[in-house]
């Protein structure tokens, strides 16, 4: 038994087999290990196929995004016990219109995902962004979202709110939106894929004026891949605005192919799990306050 972090999470290795590798297609050698999480809702246990070989970061990327679902489906699962029911559904794209931040793992994945769409669709990619960036540069945000992206320190809720108000204020439609869906669906950043409210969906549609229920988050991905690549690099664990992706990748593309084993890969991030499964409870009465003092502060995409 492998152990990641202290209390609540635990590795076991079930051996090795070969299978098929998301990250380059090809078939790679890996390791079974069955991954147990004490989260606030119940234990989630489930079998993870890590790679044996050393692979990019990108690599662990699909697995922790799944099991980040799978911790949040226990707490859908505990909600609809109370009586509450999820309201998001295909088409309603009010926070596509928030600001999202996704961790340097995601970005290098996001890259790699977008050279294999079709040359058209990729171009369309490129004007959205292109025309995100100008309104933008002419709301004086830009220059701000690109310093988040490279800070040395790590990000501040408190600090970042009025920033986050300001972008939403705008109304500016995910790059990856098109006709109120999202392009990219299956590949979509963590933070898209948590935050799921029970509250009316015409709720949404203007977050500064009235309060949603968001289902609580057990784990957040994009921020634990944000603290992997940190420690794997010995750098600030950083998370990047969305819409200033592509420009940070001009500048880090290079990083993306560095390696490391797939266990350790997979070892280091449960370890950043376990953080975030400490601080559940804290974090819903957190968001308890925050409900009970109005409706003005935005649900967080982090």
């Amino acid at each position: 038994m492998m152990t990641a972090g202290t209390g609540g999470v635990g590795l076991a290795h079930r051996g090795g087999e070969l299978t098929d590798s998301c990250y380059d297609m090809s078939i790679q050698a890996t390791e079974r290990f069955e991954i147990a999480l004490n989260t606030r809702a119940g234990r989630l246990t489930t079998a993870v196929d890590v790679p044996t070989a050393f692979v990019p970061v990108t690599a662990i990327v699909p697995l922790m995004r799944r099991l980040g679902e799978e911790a949040q489906a226990l707490e859908e699962t505990q909600a609809s016990a109370e009586g509450k029911t999820r309201s998001c559904q295909k088409g309603c794209a009010a926070c596509c219109r928030m600001m999202v931040p996704i961790a340097p793992p995601e970005a290098f994945a996001l890259t790699e995902f977008i050279r294999l769409l079709p040359t058209e669709q990729q171009q369309r990619i490129a004007q959205r962004f292109a025309a995100s960036k100008s309104t933008l540069l002419a709301q004086g945000l830009w220059h701000r979202l690109v310093e988040i992206g490279e800070s040395s320190r790590p990000p501040d809720d408190e600090a970042l709110e009025p920033i986050n108000q300001k972008y939403y204020a705008l109304r500016m439609p995910c790059p990856f939106l098109e006709d109120d869906a999202c392009s990219i669906y299956e590949q979509r950043p963590a933070a898209c894929r948590e935050l799921l409210v029970t509250s009316p969906a015409e709720q949404c549609e203007d977050l500064l004026a009235n309060s949603v229920e968001p289902i609580p988050v057990p784990i957040r991905i994009g921020p634990v891949l944000g603290l992997l690549w940190g420690e794997l690099t010995e750098s600030p664990a950083r998370m990047i605005p969305l819409p200033t992706v592509l420009d940070w990748l001009e500048r880090h593309q290079h990083e993306s192919h560095r390696t490391w084993q797939g266990s350790r890969l997979l070892d280091t991030a449960l370890d950043k799990v376990w953080r975030f499964l400490s601080q559940g409870i804290k974090e819903s009465e957190n968001q308890g306050k925050r409900q009970a003092a109005g409706g003005s502060t935005l649900p967080t995409k982090s």
